[in-house]
């Protein structure tokens, strides 16, 4: 979601910035293109940071004599952090 809104941003950026040569008194929509510009590529870097912190995964292993049997068990789990616990 961010990525596209990062997109977005960037294009309407673009087109106040480079496409429209209107002129109004109270705003200079050139400056406003390039700040939404700068807005989109922080966005879309965030959410690229954010999908790649994602797909990170944890690997758990444990290992436990049965105190019954004397046998060793051995646990192995693997999960990633948006996995619910």
């Amino acid at each position: 979601m961010s990525i596209g809104l990062g997109v977005v941003l960037f294009v309407i950026g673009a087109i106040l910035a480079f496409a429209l040569h209107i002129e109004v008194s109270w705003i200079d929509l050139a400056l406003v293109g390039d700040i939404l510009m700068v807005a989109g590529v922080v966005v879309f870097i965030i959410g690229i940071v954010l999908l790649l912190r994602r797909r990170r995964t944890i690997a758990t292993s444990r290992t436990a004599v049965d105190p019954r049997t004397g046998d060793t068990v051995r646990r192995d789990e693997t999960s990633s952090p948006d996995d619910p616990v």
